[in-house]
């Protein structure tokens, strides 16, 4: 998108209209709590609330994070909820209704503080917190009012070569419930996509940057019969400042989703993220932010992306599974001109016992190819890249969506389990492709000049103990970005402490 290319901006003018759209309903009547939500971070959390969506258990978006409480725990909350459902199914759900009321609580002020320690940070980083640096630490106080939530999170860390910040507010925030809203200011982290290991626009892979926005409450359909067969949908949007070093400094970001689920099983999500102003840009906007065309009469002075992404969960035989797709356009039309890049993946749910496990698969291509159906077509270097902005969709030095970058390839495999104890065992395999030999890629990619191929294995053990939770991982590689190379072993200790 942005000047790159010369084509109409179908996927701009979309969004926009669906904006507007989002933005009329957002008002309707809400409920009567506060609205925290379940945060980017806690797989096994986002497992569970997957396995009660692929069970028909809660409404069925649940790929946009962060989640407000609201809807979720209205929907649990409904008498017999839970009829029919087999015994692991209840114990997601009861997992899931006490961590709901544990952090939508009212009239106190909760404390949470967290140590993490490591002797090499993942390359790889998926939904589930891990360190960005060798140590990091942080504090939070969180009061819930009726219709408020303040967060206010200090914490300190080690630096790495792309981010020398050392005293940081990441999730800091105050929110303020108005009908069926959220408004919200502070460093939120979002995760927007079926993913489990890659979001492709927007995930926590970079550090959250200050932004206001506001997103819905309830998942609630339309009661409009023109509009009700969207289903039960959610949608946000948020404007945020891109502060730190940069090339093109001050610039300004904002992104828009809507997901929505028309059938059972089924869940869409459609969003757009824009790069606008900074220094040495026109700061228009309101003006840009219409602006549909890019040609060279018109050419846009945004850097775009367009995300499509499809979830899809049911059950063969009482199993509940879930298939899911993303792909995220970086130009114009998807069909004729769009660099495309792609994530596909699976998960499935085992009851054993009084256990249950999960087995994910899943795939991710950041080689972008020229439309989304023209695979072997590629367009090397394009991916997070624009020639207006510099530093790209990045943001501290590191991509916003996917963990390896611009011209890389991540494929997964994962079985986790939890026992009736809540404790949570994870197997994960992961093979990376860093980077391209293609010369247009060389540079392309911040976290490594030449192509490097990393085969990964890692192990967590998730402990919870009265108000604590210890997790321990531990990871072996046989080769490492530059300027390492070769085998390595990690070990990484999580201490998380709640009051």
């Amino acid at each position: 998108m942005g000047a790159r290319h010369v084509r109409t901006n179908t996927n701009r003018a979309w969004f926009a209209t669906a904006g507007i759209v989002v933005l009329a309903w957002f008002f309707s009547a809400g409920l009567a709590t506060a609205s925290p939500w379940a945060e980017v971070g806690d797989d096994q959390l986002r497992a569970d609330i997957n396995l009660l969506a692929a069970s028909g258990v809660i409404d069925n978006v649940t790929t946009q994070w962060p989640i407000p409480w609201g809807g979720v725990l209205a929907r649990l909350d409904q008498p017999d909820s839970l009829k029919g459902q087999p015994a692991y199914v209840v114990a997601a759900a009861q997992r899931v209704h006490d961590r709901g009321y544990a952090e939508t609580g009212t009239g106190r002020i909760r404390y949470n503080a967290t140590f993490d320690l490591t002797n090499n940070p993942s390359v790889v980083r998926g939904f589930e917190t891990t360190a960005r640096q060798d140590v990091q630490g942080m504090a939070s106080a969180e009061l819930t009012l009726d219709s408020t939530a303040i967060r206010l999170a200090v914490g300190a860390r080690s630096t790495n070569p792309r981010d020398h910040q050392v005293l940081v507010l990441d999730n800091s925030y105050i929110a303020q419930r108005i009908g069926n809203a959220a408004v919200y200011a502070g460093y939120m982290t979002h995760w927007w996509g079926p993913g489990h290991f890659s979001a492709l626009s927007l995930s926590n892979n970079a550090r959250p940057f200050p932004q206001v926005g506001i997103t819905r409450i309830s998942t609630a359909p339309f009661e409009s019969p023109w509009l009700s067969w969207i289903g039960p949908w959610q949608a946000e949007f948020f404007v945020g400042w891109l502060d730190g070093p940069r090339v093109v400094r001050n610039t300004l970001y904002n992104g828009l989703r809507v997901t929505f689920s028309p059938l059972p099983g089924l869940e869409i999500g459609l969003a757009r993220t824009d790069q606008f102003c900074g220094e040495g840009h026109v700061c228009k906007p309101i003006a840009t932010y219409f602006n549909f065309t890019n040609d060279p009469g018109h050419p846009s002075p945004t850097n775009d992306e367009g995300v499509f992404d499809v979830r899809y969960t049911n059950k063969i035989r009482n199993v509940p599974f879930e298939i899911y797709t993303q792909i995220m356009n970086e130009d114009s039309s998807p069909i004729t001109h769009s660099g495309s890049s792609h994530l596909f993946g699976a998960s499935i749910w085992l009851p054993f016992s009084e256990a249950t496990a999960r087995l994910t698969v899943e795939y991710t291509d950041t080689v972008a190819t020229r439309d989304i159906f023209s695979f072997g077509n590629y367009l090397y270097g394009f991916t997070y890249n624009n020639f207006m902005y510099a530093d790209g969709m990045r943001y501290r030095g590191n991509a916003m969506g996917f963990s390896l970058d611009n011209d890389s390839r991540l494929a997964t495999v994962q079985f986790s389990m939890i026992d009736k104890r809540n404790v949570t065992y994870s197997l994960t395999y992961h093979h990376a492709n860093v980077s391209s030999a293609n010369p247009i890629s060389r540079g392309m990619n911040v976290l490594t000049p030449v192509p490097v191929t990393i085969n990964m294995g890692e192990a967590r053990l998730s402990v919870p103990y009265s108000t604590m939770r210890f997790q321990l991982v531990g990871r072996l590689q046989d080769n490492q970005l530059p300027p390492d190379h070769g085998f390595a072993a990690a070990v990484e200790a999580i201490v998380s402490l709640n009051l």
